[in-house]
């Protein structure tokens, strides 16, 4: 039983036990070396683990299970860092300042403008790993050498969830007013993407200029994600430089949507913007691409105002009902839980590594649910939704040849998934660590710092080159060579979330504290910061 218990390969317990676990966790909670040569690592397979997936508790979490998995964590959490010095070192030799390092040519990218985008984003990394020192010199170049001035047109939304979530979260940790100061002046460019007379902002915008448009590939049209996916960042920032309009602004677009004719809470991802009043210009429903994190930010919208302002909870729990009654589908043979896409009226079986964000939304949704708490039943239904979901995604992940995920999976009756059409490739994308993260932190559940280890020790093993990490062509091929090209991402989501997965002494307190922006920038909730200014002015009025 020991060697299953090592391999994964367990018989799945009973629906019965799955609601009333009597046994004990039985997997392996040994720590893991200090030195690991990954390059012998060869991915376990698919179809392990399957008694998670239907989503229930399979196994009983002890005290004393919970503190080996701590431990195993604590040897696993080094690793992480390591990865991160090493890819951190890689830019800072051969791009510091730039927007990117080439991880193969070990040449430089300023693909974003110039703006630094690879160390802004890194920041909050940094910090949570402990790496002051490399924090501090970074910060040192925020504050003498980041000009967004000199930046043309820029995506408002990437540069939002980057750039501006990267200086706030920094801020947010460190209380250097250098971060403030130059988000402040980003901040204010981005600001005139709003400049329009519908309320909706536009796609683009020039950060010297002030020049605004919609993204040219759209058809004119503005995205319901990107327009959805601002508020985190503005809200802050008027509150943390005293401009409630940047927060009011940015608020409206819900405003607007509430009101806009929906399928079941669900938005397609087109929007006429330009037109009084705006319109859909598409039927596509989708919790991928193009929508995706404006249904995270109904519910962290909510969260980073302390729970006071219904109207986000309401429209998040209207989406999460119309996903249940229009998307949610299970595979054959297998059972797997999967969100499908819907144009129309017909379903599209198929699935963006991207969804997998939703399994840690749907939890932290039912770990808050204003009606009746965890227990409520629809609380249940979104944790257990939540739970098989992430499974899933484990399984794009273990189930292909290098334990890597391709972009996204085409459902097929009889066969449950195979790689989508022209989309071998994996980007480094954070979001099925993401949920690995936040259902661990959750639950306690020791199987998705298992699972999440699985992947590390993937990308250790298939995407690493001489200076950095980039991403794989294809999946399938283990003999293939990492691209020349590492997203920022890689550093500020999907290192942060490995190491948080594996961190049990983290400060970040996702239900009481923090919430993440989309692109994993962690930043105090408003109750919170309102205390901790409390504290400070009754402390500085104790001592003068």
């Amino acid at each position: 039983h020991a060697a299953d218990a090592a391999s994964g390969k367990v018989d799945a317990e009973s629906e019965a036990a799955e609601q009333d676990p009597s046994k004990v966790y039985p997997y392996s909670l040994d720590k893991v070396p200090s030195v690991i040569d990954f390059t012998t690592w060869t991915a376990p397979g698919g179809d392990r683990f399957d008694e998670y997936k239907k989503g229930g508790m399979p196994w009983m979490i002890t005290d004393e299970i919970l503190q080996q998995s701590d431990e195993c964590a604590r040897s696993r959490r080094e690793h992480v860092k390591n990865a991160m010095k090493f890819a951190w070192d890689g830019y800072t030799k051969y791009a510091f300042g730039n927007d990117e390092v080439l991880p193969q040519s070990k040449g430089t990218s300023n693909n974003w403008g110039g703006m630094g985008t690879t160390l802004v984003d890194s920041l909050d990394t940094l910090w949570l790993m402990g790496l002051k020192d490399e924090f501090w010199k970074a910060r040192d170049w925020v504050r003498d050498h980041l000009d967004n001035g000199h930046v043309g047109s820029v995506s408002v939304f990437e540069t939002t969830i980057r750039s501006l979530g990267g200086l706030l979260s920094a801020y947010d940790w460190s209380g250097d007013s250098a971060f403030l100061d130059k988000a402040h002046d980003l901040g204010k460019r981005l600001f005139k993407a709003f400049d329009n007379p519908t309320g909706l902002p536009y796609g683009q915008v020039s950060l010297s200029s002030g020049a605004t448009n919609n993204i040219g590939w759209t058809g004119g049209n503005g995205i319901v994600a990107e327009m959805g996916t601002l508020q985190i960042e503005f809200r802050y920032l008027a509150k943390a430089v005293e401009v409630p309009e940047y927060a009011t602004t940015s608020e409206k677009v819900f405003t607007i949507l509430d009101k806009m004719p929906h399928h079941h809470g669900l938005y397609p991802y087109y929007i006429r913007n330009r037109s009084n009043p705006p319109s859909f210009a598409n039927k596509k429903l989708t919790f991928g691409a193009m929508a995706d994190s404006l249904y995270e930010y109904m519910l962290k919208i909510w969260l980073q105002g302390g729970r006071k302002e219904p109207l986000y909870r309401e429209m998040y729990d209207r989406a999460i009902q119309g996903m249940h009654d229009e998307l949610l589908q299970t595979s054959t043979p297998t059972g797997l839980t999967y969100i499908a896409d819907k144009n129309g009226e017909s379903l599209d079986h198929k699935m963006d590594h991207l969804v997998c964000f939703m399994g840690g939304l749907l939890a932290l949704g039912a770990y808050t649910d204003p009606e009746g708490g965890l227990q409520s039943p629809r609380a249940q239904r979104d944790l257990r939704t939540a739970k098989a979901l992430t499974y899933t995604c484990y399984q794009m992940y273990a189930r292909m040849n290098t334990g890597i995920s391709p972009e996204y999976v085409q459902f097929k009756e009889g066969s449950d998934f195979h790689i989508g059409r022209g989309a071998p490739h994996y980007l480094l994308r954070p979001e099925a660590v993401e949920s690995f993260y936040i259902l661990n932190y959750l639950t306690g559940d020791p199987v998705y710092r298992e699972w999440g280890w699985e992947v590390f020790c993937a990308i250790e093993r298939y995407c690493k080159t001489s200076i950095a990490y980039g991403s794989l062509r294809s999946v399938e091929n283990t003999d293939g060579q990492p691209d020349n090209k590492m997203e920022s991402f890689f550093l500020a989501e999907t290192l942060k979330y490995l190491y948080l997965l594996q961190d049990p002494d983290s400060e970040v307190d996702i239900l009481e504290k923090h919430v993440f922006n989309t692109e994993a920038h962690p930043m105090r909730i408003f109750p919170v910061i309102d205390e901790d200014d409390q504290k400070k002015k009754r402390k500085s009025s104790f001592f003068r």
